[in-house]
């Protein structure tokens, strides 16, 4: 049934004498349960019926047809195909009838007495291996036979019968010759060390799609995107696939592949996973008219209009430029255009060669038998026949020019096929060439591997990320993640116990053999592109093959059949005689034991089972792990089986949820760094965005499973809106810029149903696609820890469901659909900021509510603060809060993860002070609170006298802020130092309880952070404001240094500052230099002692009032910055306001701390640290 199916994709068809009867070719692929590939081959021709039965009820389905043809108010377009099938009416059975209407439109009817009805058989060859042009010959030559006036030599149960039974496959590394009904044929297979077999012309693919195209289209099937290849020629859509699928060694595809999909089974489209298949472009019909419930991970492959729509945000591959170029090359070699667009004529069949003479002398010169003189004659006689075009050896046969040049025609697209696959071997050899390094062998035995597969990782994929090119990022850890890598990676893994897989043990061997050439120790973040060094050589060898061969087969002969069989009858094809075949199973004769060891050992045909040292059920189990779904079970019609492979992808995309949200959640919390003992936890930027794609992808494959009723290309966006016009909530006029702001508090800080975040995502950007609404909802909910809640609200509508949605739909599942719910439940245990990452240009309202400590403070109204928030993306300018107000609402471009807020008043009186606890900043949209700790006054003659403040703000869980940090997975950041802190680092009882030790270790600490952020991948880092002036930062790790043992005469034990002994040390120094007695006053001008001074001088003069703490937070920054803060340490500590200042046990005044401090900061002059606006705004140095 399957193979019947893949012959005629379309049922039987019917022609008339007025339509093209061409022999048509095509092939088709069957994989097997095990996984391994048949290729089918089949010659479709059209004979004449004689049967009146036949003929009378085509001409009723035809009149049937016709009056409803012309009763419809919408008739298709006429075609010039009259293809019908015979079994049943369904839709291709009448668009095939519309043919036959149209075909015979001019007569008005089907009338038997004036035409001559056809009907469509098929010839079908299945072999192990891709044999294309072999098989393509032998089935043109065994229906030539058929056609010619003169009976073949022998009946056509020998030919058959000498391919099945007597015709090896070729061995590898060598070439075989046998024979057909009219002239011989050759085939051949490439050598161990070669590329597998690949006989699908990549120049004709090439033709028809262009470079640029192909590279595109490739890049989608390496990520496992769903592509769909649309033609009206069958050949053209395996002569793609199968094109695209060579070109992936040392990848395998592993998922559904049908290239050729038969009209019966086009339920498969609404698949759920990633899938490469091809349907037939019906006469008339455009890509608008094609219902598609995929569609926003879809690759659409016009083949015949020679354009590719690609999925958005498709990566780049990497060096893509350099590859179009080097691929261009060696299609301008071969005379092709790299633009594409040119429609190929598909390879002729071998001549009817009836001259015996022309037939020896072509096998002698591929056997090479030909010497020097007479090789010499062949070839003039080759060129004379181009030149003359030759003439007709007899009237079945052709041109002795044209033998020639279809020769070399197949030997040019064989040498084209190899070097542009090689191409691609090699790319993908420079990319991956290091991978061995990366596995992780954590099982012991294989045992132990495969019950814990889902929970081991094979790959560390975090670092083999961090040597990569920074252009080959994109697309590298998208392609980490697909089934195709990681089933290549366990390949590895059980390599260890068992013998490696064919294709890896190539792709191994070969990069083994590029290091023993590679002298170059070159970085792989900055490589250079090498163009493939190993082009001519593989073809060379596949040239030697096919111009001589190497073995050649036992001729057809005459079997044992009896008198009246096999006889010939002019263009009807006879019926075989099943018995005469079947001779064959049980021949003994010196071929069967070749034809048995060859395909015995044959790579190719050995099952995944057939290994010394791994048994059968072990290896069953990790291939049913791979390939869960099966092509027979795909190929059967039956209703039971159409269910049953819903109901596995709805199974698959349960399993897919969880395996998905359990990676998410390992990977934010750092569990899988950890278990492998590599240090912190971290997850870059680049990973966490692949993930969400991901489950973008994965949410959008689950919407569109058997969706019938879609708006757009996006099946989630599309259910959005059926959704809000079902609940009558459809979004409201455009309101103005006043009354937006007027109302938005009201609207973004209420509990709002699943509908308005649709609202505000269709009022981000115009620009944005169905698709992209989609994804920015995803992350927003994602953020917001609200994705779960909202798609269960969106699936409560079950009325809507059934409306939308077949009933093997995944989301009527109710079951299944309660546990998806939960797996993307437990995403809300940790912290994303997707949404504001992602999407950077969009205006987002911000509330800001400053929270004094009111025991402590005069009336806010005393004071007229302002406020400047900053984050990753830039910063709000200042704003003015209103009179007699703590708080103030403004929109803005999206500012990123909050980062510092500066604090400031513009009264200077006496009476304007007032004592801030903290301030809070609200993000309107993601719902993400920001806590700025502030625990110190702000105002003059109080405090530190400070009129403005930078705090360091932290993100607030949205469990409260009591518990920041305490139930997520994301560690809580530094936050501002807080007054209790301030108050014991200022007091002079905290300084005589503060032990040494305890404020070098805290130092020490500090800077080693700053050290670990830098060696990070740029990726990973963190925010460096927070590290410079956060708790447990480097300043407050240097003021407990520097406040460690000062003396103070100051009664009630009042709060002193570091910035008033920096003071003193400056006019110390200045007043020294003057007087001459500073070292004798012989050092120059640039020294340290000069760039304190002028720090500080410029520190003082700048216009704004940031206080002590700021102004020495400031000169610390600036210290850092600019490498100088190793050399005023020790100036501070030998100035004599030292021993005055502190205590003889104090820090500073120990030179072995100092020194050993003075050394830790040296080791940050390496880096090169960039500040904050913020942090020095007004100071110019």
């Amino acid at each position: 049934m399957q193979t019947t199916l893949l012959c005629m994709p379309r049922g039987l068809a019917f022609r008339t004498q007025a339509d093209s009867l061409e022999p048509q070719f095509h092939s088709f692929t069957i994989a097997s349960d095990d996984g391994t590939r048949s290729y089918g081959f089949v010659h479709t021709f059209y004979e004449e019926v004689t049967s009146a039965q036949i003929t009378t009820a085509m001409q009723t389905l035809f009149q049937m047809h016709h009056v409803e043809h012309h009763s419809s108010s919408s008739a298709s377009s006429p075609s010039s195909s009259s293809s019908s099938s015979a079994s049943s009416l369904d839709e291709s059975d009448a668009e095939s009838l519309a043919g036959v209407s149209g075909c015979l439109g001019c007569a008005g009817s089907f009338d038997p007495a004036r035409d001559t009805l056809y009907v469509s058989k098929a010839l079908c060859l299945l072999t192990p291996l891709p044999f294309l042009q072999a098989a393509r010959q032998f089935l043109s030559q065994l229906h030539q036979a058929v056609t010619s006036h003169t009976a073949p030599p022998l009946p056509l149960e020998s030919y058959i019968h000498n391919i099945l039974y007597e015709v090896p496959l070729p061995p590898p590394g060598r070439s075989l010759r046998f024979h057909g009904v009219q002239g011989p044929i050759m085939c051949q297979r490439p050598g161990p060390d070669e590329l597998p077999l690949g006989d699908y012309p990549l120049g004709e693919a090439f033709s028809l799609l262009g470079v640029d195209n192909m590279v595109q289209l490739l890049t989608c099937v390496l990520l496992e995107m769903q592509v769909l290849l649309y033609s009206q020629d069958y050949q053209r859509l395996m002569t793609v696939a199968e094109g695209i699928n060579t070109l992936l060694f040392p990848f395998q595809w592993q998922h559904i592949y049908l290239p050729i999909l038969p009209a019966p089974l086009h339920h498969l489209l609404d698949a759920p996973v990633p899938f490469l298949m091809g349907i037939q472009r019906r006469d008339g019909t455009q890509r608008s008219s094609l219902h598609l419930p995929h569609e926003a991970n879809l690759c659409f492959v016009d083949i015949d209009n020679h354009c590719v729509e690609a999925p958005e945000d498709l990566p780049l591959f990497p060096d893509q430029t350099e590859l179009i170029q080097e691929l261009s090359e060696v299609l301008l070699r071969f005379g092709l255009p790299p633009q594409g667009g040119v429609m190929t004529k598909p390879v002729t069949t071998s001549p009817c060669l009836s001259s015996l003479v022309l037939e020896d002398l072509m096998e002698d010169r591929r056997n090479g038998n030909l010497g020097g003189e007479e090789l010499a004659v062949l070839e003039r006689l080759q060129a004379l026949a181009r030149r003359c075009g030759g003439r007709k050896l007899s009237d079945g046969g052709k041109t002795l020019g044209r033998v020639f040049e279809e020769e070399e025609e197949e030997l040019r697209s064989a040498k084209m096929n190899m070097q542009l696959r090689e191409v691609f071997a090699g790319r993908f050899a420079a990319m991956f060439g290091r991978y061995e390094e990366f596995v992780i062998h954590s099982a012991p035995d294989l045992d132990s591997w495969l019950s814990n597969r889902e929970g081991t990782f094979s790959f560390d994929k975090g670092s083999f990320l961090s040597v990569q090119p920074v252009t080959h990022l994109h697309f590298m850890s998208r392609f980490l993640e697909t089934a195709m890598f990681s089933s290549f990676v366990d390949g590895k893994v059980i390599s260890r116990w068992a013998d490696r897989e064919p294709l890896q043990q190539l792709f191994d061997s070969r990069l083994v053999r590029e290091r023993l050439y590679d002298t170059d120790d070159e970085d792989s973040r900055n490589c250079r592109y090498r163009k493939c060094t190993v082009l001519f050589e593989s073809a060379q060898a596949i040239e030697r093959r096919l111009l001589k061969a190497d073995h050649t087969a036992i001729h057809p002969h005459l079997l044992d059949m009896r008198i009246g069989q096999g006889r010939h009858q002019q263009g009807y094809f006879p019926k075989l005689q099943a018995d005469v075949l079947a001779q064959g199973q049980n021949t003994n004769n010196r071929w069967s034991g070749r034809v048995t060891a060859s395909r015995r050992t044959d790579p190719k045909r050995s099952t995944p089972t057939e290994s010394s040292t791994l048994d059968n059920e072990q290896r069953q189990k990790h291939t049913f792990w791979r390939k869960n779904l099966r092509q027979s079970k795909l190929l059967d019609l039956s209703p039971v089986a159409v269910t049953q492979t819903h109901r596995d992808f709805v199974d698959g995309l349960l399993r897919e949820c969880r395996l998905k949200t359990k990676r998410m959640l390992m990977e934010r919390m750092g569990k899988e760094s950890l278990e492998l003992g590599q240090g912190e936890a971290n997850i870059t930027g680049l990973q966490e965005n692949t993930l969400i794609h991901g489950l973008c992808d994965l949410l959008e494959r689950t919407w569109g499973h058997c969706l019938q009723l879609k708006q757009g290309k996006s099946a989630l966006w599309s259910h959005l809106l059926h959704y809000q016009a079902t609940e009558g909530k459809m979004e409201a006029p455009a309101e103005s810029p006043v009354q937006c702001e007027a109302t938005m508090r009201k609207d973004f800080r209420t509990c709002e149903p699943v509908c308005c975040p649709p609202r505000f995502v269709q009022t981000m950007s115009e620009s944005l696609s169905e698709v992209g609404r989609a994804r920015a909802w995803i992350h927003l909910a994602l953020e917001k820890k609200m994705l779960s809640q909202h798609l269960k609200e969106l699936l409560t509508n079950q009325e809507l469901l059934r409306q939308l949605y077949k009933p093997h739909a995944f989301l009527l599942c109710e079951e299944e659909r309660e546990q998806f719910l939960f797996h993307l439940l437990s995403l809300n245990t940790v912290d994303y900021l997707c949404f504001t990452r992602v999407f950077t240009s969009i205006s987002i309202p911000y509330r800001v509510v400053i929270m004094p400590m009111k025991k402590l403070s005069i009336a806010m109204a005393t004071v007229n603060p302002w406020v400047c928030v900053s984050g990753e993306l830039g910063d709000s300018g200042v704003r003015q809060i209103p009179k007699n107000t703590q708080e103030i609402f403004f929109q803005c471009k999206n500012l990123g993860r909050l980062s510092t807020l500066q604090l400031g008043q513009e009264n200077s009186g006496l009476l304007a002070k007032c004592l801030i606890d903290s301030v809070m900043v609200y993000n309107e949209i993601t719902g993400h609170t920001y806590r700025f700790p502030c625990g110190r006054w702000l105002g003059k003659g109080v405090g530190d006298g400070s009129l403005e403040r930078v705090l360091i703000g932290q993100l607030v869980s949205p469990g409260g802020e009591e518990d920041a940090g305490r139930w997520s997975g994301t560690p809580p950041e530094l936050a501002s130092p807080s007054q209790s802190v301030r108050t014991v680092l200022g007091s002079l009882g905290g300084r005589s309880r503060m032990m040494s030790v305890e404020v070098q270790e805290e130092m020490r600490e500090a800077a080693n952070n700053l050290v670990k952020h830098f060696h990070k991948p740029e990726q990973e880092r963190g925010n460096l404001t927070v590290l410079l002036c956060g708790e447990g930062g480097l300043v407050l790790s240097l003021e407990k240094f520097l406040l460690h043992g000062m003396k103070s005469s100051r009664l009630f034990q009042r709060n002193v500052f570091v910035w008033d002994f920096v003071e003193k040390a400056v006019v110390s120094m200045e007043t020294a230099d003057q007087m001459g007695d500073l070292r004798g006053s012989t050092e120059p001008k640039g020294l340290p002692c000069d760039s304190l001074c002028h720090y500080v001088n410029a520190i003082n003069a700048s216009p704004r009032n940031i206080g002590k703490e700021g102004k020495f937070q400031l000169l610390v920054c600036l210290g850092i910055r600019d490498r100088l803060l190793s050399q005023w340490l020790p100036l501070l500590a030998d100035c004599p306001l030292s021993a005055r200042t502190f205590e003889e046990g104090a820090l500073l005044r120990d030179r072995a701390a100092v020194q050993s401090l003075s050394r830790i900061l040296h080791t940050l002059h390496e880096f090169t640290i960039t500040l904050e606006t913020a942090l020095v705004k007004g100071v110019d140095l």
